[in-house]
């Protein structure tokens, strides 16, 4: 045990916090036991389990080093053209972004003299005074939370100065009436706007909501509690604000009065990571631990109508899938960002108020997983698509060209590591390892790896984008899949939407 929490001998550069957290209750960064566990005395190791870690890793030093000789600095790599790339989410920058969000899965994989690389990038270049329109949302979750776990995990210092530094300017895009931020953001100016697509200049569910656990670390970390107060007040209005006539919350609500938009209701695209981060924040806050509940009521509740409403079974193989909600209707469509749905129930089901919840959510999120890999392995390259139907022609497939892509998401293999996790079934396992050799045949491209723009076509035609998130999450839980419950322990680590691992804090009673 001694063995598993000693920091490993290459230690990162830099300052490494020494300060005392006492009054904040908190393990010190650089000390957070459970990084790295002992892969080799877990009872579950096998060679081939061993084989297969490495593999991921020789993944992972793939998709770096191809990012590193040919677009370093630039947010994301195109490996066919071999330059770099920017979405529009990042505006108009070169913010590094696969560095920032690859740097916690390095340190995982001990893959110490490439973080150094991406640490001093990041300590040299690493500049946030921008004048740039950048998302509220992606910039929380990929660099806010990414520098914020490499902080947690190395004790590097620097990380959370750079962190707090892009925390706070993200804090003018909360000046609203309602608190309720919007959705872009000028880094240098403060200026503020929603998305022009949005139900009436709405704020969306999943952006807003999806920032509690990097905010409440930074206001840890820091002392400054504005990141805490922030959030706070958003969450309390959307908590206790009355909700439309279905009894759920849906995906737009106006931050300047308070309406709620558009009458859609969605654990995909829009909605996901507010649903995941209701839990998520019980759990970072000691909330298992504690056995107090009433801080996920909000979770639970919501899933209470979820289960009436938009939980159905297929007519042709009784696969469990979440639909979505359309004003007063349903569309019987799952999104593979709602797949992440499987692993948050079994996740759920840790410290549930009753035997029966504590039961539907371990069984219904290895259902949902169940229909999430059907969805990949009746596909031509079994990768899954950006959508699945079910209705009277489909099953687990989608009808429409435009929604058969697959941008080397994570959400699948997210699923298929927590319930590993919490059930240890190997076939977990083996369905990790189907979606690697997947991956490897069709989307292995140029210096690195592109998602596909149809999963119905073999071979398929590839993107020439290496997507930030493909190191920061899919790599990541891959990996993890293959080592031991003490290597990012899940009663120690909690992970954000971006699958950066944050401290559980110590139980405070919630």
């Amino acid at each position: 045990q001694q063995q598993q929490q000693q920091q490993p001998q290459q230690a990162p550069a830099g300052g490494v916090e020494s300060t005392n957290f006492a009054e904040v209750a908190m393990p010190v960064p650089g000390s957070v036991p459970g990084v790295r566990g002992s892969p080799e005395s877990s009872p579950y190791e096998t060679p081939l389990v061993k084989q297969r870690r490495d593999h991921v890793k020789a993944m992972m030093k793939r998709a770096w080093d191809g990012y590193v000789a040919h677009a370093m600095g630039e947010n994301e790599l195109m490996p066919v053209s071999r330059r770099g790339h920017s979405a529009g989410i990042f505006g108009h920058t070169k913010m590094g972004a696969t560095i920032v969000d690859a740097l916690d899965t390095l340190f995982i994989m001990n893959m110490m003299d490439e973080f150094k690389v991406g640490r001093d990038w990041v300590a040299a270049n690493l500049n946030f005074n921008v004048g740039a329109g950048v998302s509220v949302f992606e910039v929380c979750i990929r660099f806010v939370g990414g520098l914020l776990s490499a902080y947690a995990m190395s004790g590097d210092v620097m990380f959370k100065e750079k962190a707090y530094d892009i925390g706070k300017r993200l804090l003018p895009a909360f000046n609203t009436p309602t608190g309720i931020p919007k959705a872009m953001v000028n880094l240098q100016s403060g200026a503020s706007h929603n998305w022009g697509w949005a139900s009436g200049g709405c704020s969306i569910l999943s952006e807003f909501g999806t920032m509690q656990l990097e905010f409440e670390y930074l206001t840890k970390i820091t002392g400054d509690q504005a990141f805490k107060e922030k959030i706070e007040r958003v969450m309390k209005y959307i908590v206790e604000k009355p909700k439309p006539p279905n009894g759920m919350y849906a995906n737009y609500i106006n931050p300047d009065n308070g309406n709620w938009g558009a009458n859609d209701v969605s654990v995909g695209a829009l909605g996901d990571s507010f649903y995941e981060y209701l839990l998520k924040y019980w759990v970072m806050k000691g909330g298992r631990a504690s056995k107090n509940v009433s801080g996920r009521k909000p979770f639970d509740d919501t899933l209470d109508v979820m289960r009436q409403k938009l939980v159905h079974r297929s007519r042709q193989s009784n696969l469990l899938y979440f639909a979505e909600g359309k004003g007063n209707g349903v569309q019987h469509k799952m999104g593979h960002l709602a797949c992440f749905m499987g692993g948050l129930l079994a996740l759920a089901h840790q410290g549930a108020p009753t035997e029966e919840k504590k039961r539907w959510y371990l069984e219904a999120g290895g259902e949902i997983t169940h229909t999430c890999h059907e969805g990949y392995i009746r596909t031509a390259t079994k990768i899954g698509p950006e959508a699945m139907y079910f209705d009277g022609m489909n099953e687990a497939k989608s009808p429409r060209a435009d929604e058969r892509y697959y941008i080397l998401r994570p959400e699948v293999v997210e699923s298929y590591f927590v319930l590993w996790r919490m059930t240890h079934d190997n076939k977990y396992r083996d369905w990790a390892w189907e979606a690697i050799e997947a991956i490897e045949q069709h989307c292995r491209c140029g210096v690195a790896y592109c998602g596909l723009k149809d999963v119905e076509r073999a071979p398929p035609q590839q993107d020439d984008v290496q997507q930030s998130f493909f190191l920061a999450e899919t790599l990541k839980y891959l990996y993890l899949i293959f080592t031991d419950d003490e290597t990012i322990d899940l009663n120690k680590w909690v992970f954000n939407t971006e699958a950066h691992p944050l401290p559980v804090f110590p139980s405070n009673g919630l």
